[in-house]
């Protein structure tokens, strides 16, 4: 039988890992696995060689396609205390989708762009990111807007 992943928390966040990600939140919620689930970044040593960089040594670093993680997510270890963070709302989605045990998530950095309605300092939607967040509100699905772990939070539902 499958087993149901020791997911911490699920970060939305445009640059995946940096500074804050890394440390921050990695150590405040005492994850020792990282998990980038991303089509594109899997495949990009570079990139992941830079994003390890910042993050402390006592945590692992795993970099799947979305396909990749939901297939083998259910084979973590129970030890693994395992932080997933995405790109975009589409990312978290397809892997609720896909059977990914997720229940809440944060919603760190979606940059502001042209067409775009801001919605806190950090994250700003479109009108396909709105339809992706209610899909995953309708799933049962909490959703943290937060920067930073000890930054007083808000439901992102509440502004949309």
């Amino acid at each position: 039988m499958a087993n149901t992943p020791n997911i911490l928390l699920t970060r939305i966040d445009n640059r995946l890992i940096h500074g804050q990600v890394g440390m921050t939140w990695k150590n405040t919620l005492g994850a020792n696995l990282v998990i980038v689930a991303n089509d594109e970044i899997a495949n990009n040593e570079v990139q992941q060689n830079l994003m390890d960089m910042a993050l402390p040594e006592s945590a692992e670093s795993r970099y799947f396609t979305l396909d990749k993680t939901i297939r083998i997510i259910h084979k973590a270890a129970p030890r693994q205390k395992i932080f997933i963070v995405v790109r975009t709302p589409q990312d978290a989605l397809a892997l609720v989708e896909g059977g990914v045990p997720i229940d809440k998530i944060n919603v760190g950095n979606l940059h502001y762009e042209e067409g775009k309605k801001q919605i806190s300092k950090t994250v700003s939607v479109n009108d396909n990111d709105i339809e992706t967040f209610n899909k995953l509100h309708e799933k049962g699905v909490e959703l943290d807007v937060r920067g930073i772990p000890n930054e007083r939070g808000f439901d992102l539902m509440t502004k949309l």
